[in-house]
């Protein structure tokens, strides 16, 4: 039995604007100190910007092809083996994809400085959905340390 309470999506309801599960997962990470009204406002903004600056995509599947975009398919996990510890390249969950390619991008948002966080995230969903950005580095280099310990691989049991 697990000893953290972990909300299934089945108790997430979809956010009023888009009617989507995964934008409210978004938005509830975003949010800073139970403040979910101010994360509302960062994100739709965001989305605001996002249907301005791409035309013929809606605005949802951007986000949600921004996201597929970002997810890492593998990543390394250290594995102590006879004294030595190895990089191990191991496959990745799906929630756990997405929990990563939230984080990435919001973290490539927050340290863009200067500009408002809604215009930040904007630029910074725009650039994944367009397979570039802080977020997609990220997620290559994090496919470009799993390929170099590849040798490694017999490792995961």
């Amino acid at each position: 039995m697990p000893r953290r309470f972990t909300a299934s999506a089945k108790q997430l309801k979809p956010d009023p604007k888009f009617d989507s599960r995964l934008m409210s997962k978004f938005i509830n990470c975003i949010m800073w100190d139970g403040k979910k009204s101010v994360a509302q406002k960062i994100v739709y903004d965001a989305m605001g910007m996002i249907e301005k600056r791409v035309k013929d995509v809606p605005p949802l599947e951007v986000f949600e092809s921004a996201i597929e975009n970002v997810k890492p398919l593998i990543e390394v996990r250290s594995k102590r083996v006879g004294g030595s510890t190895y990089q191990v390249p191991t496959q990745v969950k799906p929630s756990r994809q997405q929990a990563l390619a939230f984080r990435w991008i919001i973290t490539a948002a927050r340290g863009k400085k200067g500009r408002p966080m809604s215009q930040c995230l904007g630029d910074e969903l725009v650039s994944a959905f367009n397979k570039e950005g802080t977020a997609m580095t990220t997620r290559e280099n994090v496919h470009r340390m799993a390929e170099a310990n590849k040798a490694f691989s017999h490792f995961a049991w």
